[in-house]
């Protein structure tokens, strides 16, 4: 029988793709995600501080299901119902803008493995579809190498520099600025 804290309820998948499922946060998630934010420290810094405590993660997902500003997705293997990854659409602006920043992370068991790949596919034909945005942007830090290679797959392209753009680690840290346009037709 399925664990009841991992992502395999197919019933609340939004979009499944051949590997995984997306789907939004619960609290009940936190102490799956937690322990694989704690086992993918390595992975992740200096790019991303994802939550690694239980009050930690309870404040970052009721924020994502309580703000119409955000939206957050699970990336889980459709096998295992493992989360694989995170995908948050931040700053989501309606009207003539209708634009979300994205921001996201792999777990260390799913790095490598084309998964968060597959879940961002799924979140970017949500967010054009269901959440009727129009543009996606993704800030990334220059050295950030996988990041970039992955908006590039998705069809990204580099748009500018920005200097100072976010707070992370204690330091100002410069970032490209990727995006990508829903196709009109």
């Amino acid at each position: 029988m399925p664990d009841p804290h991992t992502c395999d309820h197919a019933h609340r998948h939004l979009a499944e793709g051949p590997r995984v499922g997306i789907r939004h946060f619960s609290l009940a998630d936190g102490a799956e995600f937690t322990a694989r934010a704690r086992e993918s420290r390595e992975l992740h810094r200096p790019w991303l501080f994802p939550p690694t405590t239980d009050d930690a993660y309870r404040t970052y997902a009721a924020s994502l299901l309580e703000d119409p500003a955000k939206a957050g997705f699970l990336v889980c293997e459709r096998g295992s119902g493992a989360i694989a990854g995170f995908i948050n659409i931040n700053n989501i602006v309606h009207g003539a803008f209708r634009c979300g920043a994205l921001g996201y992370g792999a777990f260390a068991h799913a790095a490598g493995r084309g998964l968060l790949s597959e879940g961002l596919g799924l979140v970017m034909a949500y967010a054009f579809g269901e959440l009727r945005l129009h543009r996606l942007e993704a800030n990334i830090q220059p050295g950030n190498a996988a990041s970039i290679a992955l908006v590039r797959r998705h069809g990204f392209r580099l748009e500018g520099f920005s200097p100072d753009f976010l707070y992370i680690d204690g330091a100002w840290r410069d970032h490209e600025r990727w995006a990508i346009t829903a196709v009109t037709p």
